[in-house]
């Protein structure tokens, strides 16, 4: 599936989003540990992309991984997010975007639980949740 990409200037980006969320989503921050409000978040349903709704990953593929992000075994699809090499802060890392928009929501590592051994580390703050999926209405 192609996905069909968000395009806005930084003017407009910078209008949609808070300071904290255009910070994060279009600038490559971090917020901190334990202060999301999805790292301990137990409802069913999507988390989307704050910036443009995109599905990223469901609430059936997240664990508590004691690290005080919200993290996932896995995204919604292949199509929904996109990895590039981060070599910031003197650390290597794996980033994860969205497809749609190219926001920045987190990091993924190799060691989450089986099967998939993955950890999706996100950001809250670049996450919408939606205890009933749109898709499906």
């Amino acid at each position: 599936m192609i996905v069909e990409k968000v395009s806005k200037s930084d003017d407009e980006w910078r209008r949609q989003l808070t300071p904290e969320q255009y910070e994060v989503a279009r600038r490559g921050g971090t917020e901190p540990a334990f202060s999301g409000k999805y790292h301990n978040y137990k409802k069913n349903g999507v988390y989307r992309c704050v910036c443009c709704g995109n599905r990223l990953f469901s609430s059936e593929t997240k664990y508590d991984s004691g690290t005080g992000w919200p993290s996932f075994r896995s995204p919604m699809s292949e199509e929904s997010t996109e990895t590039a090499p981060d070599n910031s802060l003197g650390m290597a890392r794996t980033e994860v975007r969205c497809a749609r928009c190219d926001a920045h929501l987190g990091h993924v590592f190799d060691d989450g639980p089986l099967p998939e051994g993955k950890r999706y580390c996100m950001n809250s703050i670049a996450l919408d949740f939606g205890e009933k999926d749109r898709e499906q209405e």
